[in-house]
């Protein structure tokens, strides 16, 4: 079953940095665009980051721009998304998603509807 893992997860202090890694089962992740995307209890899921399939190209939300790096590493297959000077309103499960379009149309503020395979989500609490 075609599905991605999450890792990286946990509970950190306000300013603090923690490094989210996506993993995929039977299919490599080079050939995917791969979104990040967050959901707090209660809100709806908004997508955060997103680099797209071929040329890398990424994207950030407003409110991560600047703090928060979407990267791949091709070696080990894997879509990391560093997260600098954490805050606490950064708390939520995070999920990673992938679409084999090209593109990252379409998922930066949104829920990520046009997106094909899903993780679970891992849990960040920034909290002191």
């Amino acid at each position: 079953q075609v599905h991605l893992v999450e890792s990286g997860g946990g509970l950190v202090q306000p300013g603090g940095s923690l490094r989210l890694s996506c993993a995929a089962s039977e299919f490599s992740l080079d050939d995917y665009t791969v979104g990040w995307f967050r959901q707090v209890p209660g809100m709806e899921r908004e997508g955060i980051s997103c680099i797209s399939r071929g040329v890398s190209r990424t994207v950030y939300a407003d409110s991560v721009k600047g703090r928060f790096t979407i990267y791949r590493d091709s070696v080990s297959d894997t879509v990391y998304l560093q997260m600098n000077s954490l805050k606490p309103e950064d708390t939520a499960v995070y999920y990673c998603a992938a679409r084999e379009s090209y593109y990252c149309l379409g998922s930066i503020g949104t829920p990520g509807y046009n997106m094909d395979v899903w993780g679970k989500g891992t849990l960040v609490t920034v909290s002191s």
